[in-house]
């Protein structure tokens, strides 16, 4: 496992404030005081949870070719059909991801293809599971054009706690299954469309990995991991 670029610069300002707190409780309290090792513990676990949120643990990315791998880890809670109004203007397969501020929060190119559309969406900040926060909230839309000729969107949510999306996609950037797609901080989620011919081999509850999961093909058969 190793420590994603964007976590740095919030790394080594989190390890600063510790520091500058830690020395400001140490003249606070007495020699050996309790409310110290309170403190110094309730610090070491803050930091200790900064480090670990912005893990990027090592993972088999296997090509999928017929398969959307899934582009976030977390908890899918929408997976059925609706009406994509921001782009497509039909029915299509959505699949929401809710990423808990526990959860790995690198995003990946659910299969390959080439950027045809980005856009960025100011918005409010309403909690990730709102069935508004899709169209309402802060997010990126990313919209995938595979070699077949098949369009699919992926689009970034900010949330209550997540204030900033990265993405790293730009229109003509030709993409594979698996590569990074952007970074969301600190919990939000990812909602993907699909065309009607995707079938979904997941359902709302179920666990996923980002780059591993499959969550719909073009196959009947094609396993969720």
């Amino acid at each position: 496992m190793i420590i994603h670029r964007e976590g740095k610069r919030i790394i080594y300002v989190a390890a600063i404030l510790v520091l500058l707190l830690a020395t400001i409780s140490y003249r606070l309290f007495p020699p050996a005081h309790w409310g110290l090792y309170v403190i110094y513990g309730s610090l070491v676990l803050l930091m200790l949870w900064v480090v670990w949120f912005f893990r990027s643990p090592d993972r088999d990315l296997t090509k999928k070719p017929d398969a959307f791998i899934s582009p976030a880890d977390g908890k899918v809670v929408i997976a059925h059909e609706v009406e994509e109004k921001e782009v497509f203007g039909c029915r299509m397969r959505q699949i929401s991801i809710f990423m808990s501020p526990f959860n790995v929060h690198l995003n990946r190119i659910p299969t390959d293809g080439r950027i045809s559309q980005y856009r960025y969406h100011p918005g409010k900040y309403l909690v990730a599971w709102h069935p508004k926060s899709s169209r309402l909230n802060e997010r990126n839309t990313i919209v995938v054009e595979t070699d077949g000729g098949t369009r699919y969107m992926v689009r970034q949510i900010a949330g209550v706690v997540a204030r900033r999306i990265v993405c790293y996609c730009h229109e003509g950037k030709e993409v594979k299954q698996g590569d990074e797609l952007g970074f969301i901080k600190f919990g939000s989620r990812v909602d993907l469309f699909l065309p009607l011919d995707a079938r979904v081999h997941v359902k709302a509850g179920d666990k996923v990995k980002g780059g591993v999961s499959t969550l719909a093909s073009f196959s009947e058969d094609t396993p969720q991991s």
